[in-house]
């Protein structure tokens, strides 16, 4: 299946997004998306496994099975800047839907935990911002300089997961 097939869709990016930074059981990702059937979670991680975007990081036997624990291929799990480029605007319209699911499946699943968006920081603020194409230029730059160097963090002492979704797009204007 081709990579972009396999990461629009919602169950399979939450998983990655589970999968993020961490090795995680079959089990454990149950866990982590309890909105989402067992048979579901299991057939997209074979998905994901048979197209090598996750890949088995260990065996170990539990109760006479062997329980699987995975991990993320980062350099698989991307769709890259030519792909991007050559997609039709029905496949810009899924992605954006595919992305908008997964937020709101994110979001309401660290609401059903115990949360606390004050002190979590929680924010989903929209600004429309008038921009030339080089202050557009720019502010992309800054946003990369400022993400790109903790995209790379692994689970360490009291780091926790976060879920940074940046959007940017031209709004309509009609003249």
């Amino acid at each position: 299946m081709d990579p972009v097939e396999l990461l629009l869709h919602p169950v399979r990016l939450r998983i990655v997004h589970a999968l993020s930074g961490r090795t995680v059981t079959t089990a454990g990702l149950c866990a982590r998306l309890p909105d989402v059937s067992q048979a579901t979670v299991y057939r997209h991680v074979a998905l994901l496994t048979e197209a090598g975007i996750i890949e088995v990081a260990g065996e170990q036997r539990v109760r006479g099975f062997v329980e699987r624990s995975y991990r993320l291929r980062r350099d698989r799990a991307v769709i890259d800047a030519k792909t991007a480029a050559s997609a039709t605007t029905d496949d810009h319209r899924r992605a954006f839907a595919t992305a908008t699911a997964v937020l709101l499946a994110e979001f309401g699943s660290y609401l059903d935990g115990d949360p606390d968006p004050a002190s979590d920081l929680v924010g989903y603020r929209q600004h429309a911002i008038w921009l030339t194409p080089a202050e557009r230029e720019k502010l992309i730059a800054g946003l990369r300089e400022a993400i790109l160097p903790v995209l790379g963090n692994e689970p360490a002492g009291d780091r926790a997961p976060h879920l940074l979704s940046p959007i940017l797009f031209p709004m309509r204007e009609d003249r």
